[in-house]
């Protein structure tokens, strides 16, 4: 018995679940200009999914780079989102002197 696609499946599904939830809290704390980030560690899951022995991890590492550079595009579409009024915008502070 061969469990490899479901074990992929599963790491898909759940990395979908979480990057969901952070795209958005990233976008409300930090704005979409914190791409980078993502950028960089897309890179760096991406980059060790190549030096990883174990099938299973290398993939799971992929799987998680790929969802770090697409969480880059959702930030902007989250962007647009919070402009429609979807989700929260979060409120500047002002100090009073």
């Amino acid at each position: 018995m061969n469990v490899h696609g479901v074990i992929v499946a599963a790491a898909c599904f759940i990395c979908i679940g979480v990057f969901h939830p952070i795209v958005i809290k990233a976008e409300y704390h930090f704005t979409a200009s914190c791409w980078p980030v993502f950028l960089v560690f897309g890179i760096a899951f991406l980059a060790a999914s190549l030096w990883v022995s174990h099938i299973d991890v290398s993939i799971i590492l992929g799987i998680v780079g790929c969802s770090c550079l697409w969480s880059i595009i959702e930030l902007k579409q989250q962007k647009k989102r919070v402009e429609k009024g979807w989700f929260p915008k979060k409120k500047e502070v002002t100090v009073n002197q």
